[in-house]
């Protein structure tokens, strides 16, 4: 039978390899962290940046002088049928 120091470092350990598992619940992530598509629309197309957090894509739209943008939180980029 196992002792409580233990069951307390094996609940540890599964703890820090479920937070290191990409497919974990996205609950638990920092939202700062998460990344997803950054779309810029410029002289009237819209184009994918980028996979960004949404603070970068935020300042490379405007470091690339977006008419407007916008970011889709875990989403990849798609750029057919925006002519990109």
């Amino acid at each position: 039978m196992a002792s409580n120091g233990t069951r307390m470092a094996l609940g540890g350990l599964l703890g820090l390899l479920a937070t290191a598992t990409p497919g974990f619940s996205a609950q638990h992530a920092d939202p700062a962290m998460l990344r997803g598509a950054c779309y810029c629309r410029a002289a009237g197309q819209i184009t994918c940046l980028g996979e960004f957090t949404r603070g970068a894509c935020e300042r490379r739209c405007a470091e690339d002088f977006c008419d407007d943008w916008f970011w889709l939180e875990r989403r990849p980029c798609w750029n057919w049928g925006y002519g990109g």
